[in-house]
């Protein structure tokens, strides 16, 4: 007598995982949102940071924070600063420190542009926001020039005249 099959002999469908958003480069890692409101922010760069793995791992994890870092230029070579970077949850004894200074990789000509822009009076190097481009961590600086009260009372008046303006636009299509 023969056996009856029961099931079908076809591989069982895979379940696709879908990738990270942070590590796929589709989601900013850390966004500096208070930049815009502190400084004028002039001139952007990207730069590479050397990290350590456990690093890379909390920043995948969304364990950094940019809120009060800046940078340096020093010896022709570029740092990240107060850049915090939490420890990783799986990590051992070897695992970072997570306010220690990084160093930035830029190209060379950048580098000798930088120390020209920073030293002028006011100017100063912020990072905006951390991201992973071809899975490496990117940081995006910008030449900033810090802000007075009344320049950003001007600019939080700009952004409500902006808004009214959209939701009249948007009231006068509806009717």
């Amino acid at each position: 007598m023969p056996r009856h099959a029961t099931h079908a002999t076809g591989q069982a469908p895979q379940k696709v995982k879908p990738r990270d958003p942070v590590a796929t480069g589709d989601r900013d890692a850390a966004v500096n949102r208070a930049a815009g409101h502190h400084y004028f922010l002039l001139e952007r760069f990207e730069a590479g940071v050397a990290l350590r793995g456990t690093e890379v791992k909390s920043v995948r994890n969304g364990q950094a924070n940019l809120k009060d870092a800046y940078g340096i230029i020093q010896g022709g070579e570029a740092y990240l600063l107060n850049a915090h970077i939490g420890p990783y949850s799986h990590g051992n004894s070897a695992n970072h420190e997570s306010l220690r200074t990084r160093k930035l990789l830029l190209h060379r000509e950048e580098l000798r542009k930088l120390p020209g822009k920073t030293q002028q009076k006011g100017l100063t190097l912020i990072p905006t926001r951390l991201y992973f481009r071809r899975g490496r961590v990117k940081c995006e600086l910008a030449v900033a020039k810090g802000k007075q009260d009344w320049d950003k009372r001007a600019t939080e008046r700009q952004r409500e005249d902006e808004r009214e303006a959209r939701a009249a636009v948007a009231r006068g299509r509806r009717r």
